[in-house]
C-alpha cells in the first residue's frame, strides 16, 4: 500500500484550515487517513503549524512520500532534516547525541528567525496604526478648520445683510424725516 503524507482539507470557504496526515494514496483527498501527523493554519502571519516530529519521522522511515506541500511544511519544521541524520546514525557517519545537537541547534535557529519576524510583523502593524491614527488626527483638525471658517463666513454674510439691511431701513426713515423736519418748520 503507497502511502503519502499529504494534507487535508478543514475549516469554512475562503478560510482553509489542514491536517497532515498518512494515508493511502488511492484514498480521498479528504477520506480515510491511516495516522493524523499534524495542522496547518495559513490564515495566520506567519502560518501556525503544529507537527508531531517523531510520527512524521516515523512515517518516513517507512517509506510514506510527502506531498510538495507537505515536503515544504515537514522541512520547515525540521522532520526532514531529523530523517536525513537518523540515516546518518544508521550509516554510522554520526553518533545518536551528535545528531541530537545537530537538529536542537537547527531548531533553535529557526525558532529566533521565527521570532524575529513576528515582531518585525507586530512593530510593522504598531506603525500602521499610529500613521493611520496622526493621518486620522490631521483630517479631524482639517475638517473642525473648515467647519469654522463655514461659520465665520456664514457670521460675516449674516452680519453683511443685517447692515445692509439697516443701511436699506435708514435709507427709507431719513427722506420720511427730512419731510418731517420741514412740516415743522413750516
Amino acid at each position: 500500500m503507497p502511502v503519502k503524507l499529504r494534507l487535508q482539507r478543514h475549516g469554512k470557504k475562503g478560510k482553509p484550515f489542514y491536517w497532515i496526515v498518512a494515508a493511502d494514496s488511492r484514498a480521498k483527498r479528504d477520506g480515510k487517513f491511516l495516522e493524523k501527523v499534524g495542522t496547518y493554519n495559513p490564515n495566520t502571519n506567519p502560518a501556525t503549524i503544529e507537527l508531531n516530529l517523531d510520527s512524521a519521522v516515523k512515517w518516513l522511515h517507512n517509506g510514506a512520500q510527502p506531498t510538495e506541500t507537505a515536503k515544504a511544511i515537514l522541512s520547515y519544521k525540521g522532520a526532514l532534516l531529523k530523517h536525513h541524520l537518523d540515516g546518518g546514525v544508521r550509516k554510522g557517519a554520526l553518533t545518536q547525541e551528535q545528531a541530537d545537537a545537530k537538529l536542537a541547534t537547527w531548531l533553535e535557529e529557526k525558532a529566533t528567525k521565527v521570532d524575529s519576524k513576528k515582531e518585525g510583523l507586530s512593530k510593522a502593524q504598531a506603525d500602521a496604526k499610529a500613521k493611520a491614527l496622526a493621518a486620522e488626527k490631521e483630517a479631524n483638525e482639517k475638517r473642525i478648520a473648515a467647519t469654522k471658517e463655514a461659520e465665520a463666513a456664514i457670521l460675516a454674510e449674516e452680519t453683511a445683510e443685517a447692515e445692509a439691511a439697516q443701511e436699506v431701513v435708514e435709507a427709507q426713515d431719513a427722506p420720511q424725516a427730512e419731510e418731517n423736519t420741514e412740516e415743522t418748520e413750516a
